[in-house]
């Protein structure tokens, strides 16, 4: 493993190495206005929400690495502290990307990139029409990090109004991931598209109780066919299986096979027993998953006896 010490690498190679490692990261396509109204729009993927109460939104339009000049947004901001930020989805993506550049100061990405800027309700920023989702801002604060090449200058931002379109919200009146089809910046030129078969769930064990993964024998801890996803479902299970069903477990004609076709072997139990459990781990079967591995602990270890 490489060890890096930020402060002996060129701030451009440590751009390039923190937002390749530091990603997906969701885009703020920030609409702003100058105070002789002129409007701004660009994007920036240093961006997230922080909190709800107050509404916070965080983003940052860094000083230009190679010429650690202003951005046209930050500059913007100071003179009237208010933003739109827009989401950004594939179908507007190239346009997005167009939007990125570095115009002379002035220039209205709007027209530039091919957008339809809507006046907003609550503040002076114009609003991108193809948005799905369009957030009228206050800036309740900004922070400059500092002033040389690559500094941030953190735009925080309370919420006042929030636009959805309609065709991305469910039957309940919630946003749906799957029809937003957002994207995510990654490091250099790469972008992900958060939608289709990149989008995965995960129950959150919030509230609940879970065995952890300590809780699991040291063979499957330690298992070579297991993979350290296996083990975060196996310790996210809220009970641990009784003996009785282990027993009982150890009893039943499929488990009976695979014991008996593997008994003179009890490294080929140990592969075919943990194999079949990242399988059924695979289908969400946790239970069986959990039980399985047990019981073949539990044979092996009345073996070694």
């Amino acid at each position: 493993m490489s060890t890096i010490d930020p402060n002996e690498i060129l701030p451009h190679h440590l751009h390039r190495m923190l937002l390749t490692a530091i990603a997906p990261r969701p885009i703020a396509f920030a609409s702003t206005i100058d105070s002789a109204g002129k409007a701004n729009l660009s994007p920036f993927s240093c961006f997230n929400v922080f909190g709800v109460n107050p509404s916070t939104l965080i983003f940052s339009p860094s000083r230009s690495g190679r010429t650690n000049e202003l951005k046209d947004t930050y500059l913007n901001v100071k003179e009237v502290p208010e933003v739109v930020i827009n989401v950004v989805t594939y179908s507007m993506v190239n346009q997005q990307n167009l939007a990125s550049t570095e115009f002379p100061r002035g220039v209205n990405e709007f027209f530039k990139s091919g957008f339809t800027p809507v006046p907003s309700e609550k503040i002076r920023p114009f609003r991108v029409k193809e948005s799905p989702v369009q957030i009228e801002c206050k800036v309740r604060q900004v922070i400059e990090t500092g002033n040389g090449a690559g500094a941030a200058n953190l735009i925080i931002c309370e919420v006042v109004l929030i636009h959805v379109n309609d065709k991305v919200l469910d039957r309940n009146g919630a946003i749906d991931t799957r029809k937003l089809d957002l994207v995510g910046r990654m490091g250099a030129d790469n972008y992900v598209r958060a939608s289709g078969r990149a989008l995965f769930t995960l129950e959150k064990p919030s509230g609940k109780n879970a065995i952890g993964v300590d809780s699991l024998p040291e063979s499957v801890r330690l298992s070579a066919f297991l993979t350290g996803n296996d083990l975060g479902r196996l310790g996210s299970m809220v009970n641990m299986p009784t003996a009785v069903e282990i027993e009982n477990y150890m009893g039943a004609q499929k488990f009976r096979k695979i014991s008996v076709d593997v008994s003179a072997d009890t490294g080929k139990l140990t592969e075919e027993t943990h194999k079949e459990a990242h399988r059924l781990l695979a289908e969400n079967n946790k239970y069986e998953a959990l039980i399985l591995l047990l019981a073949a602990d539990s044979l092996l270890m009345a073996d070694l006896q």
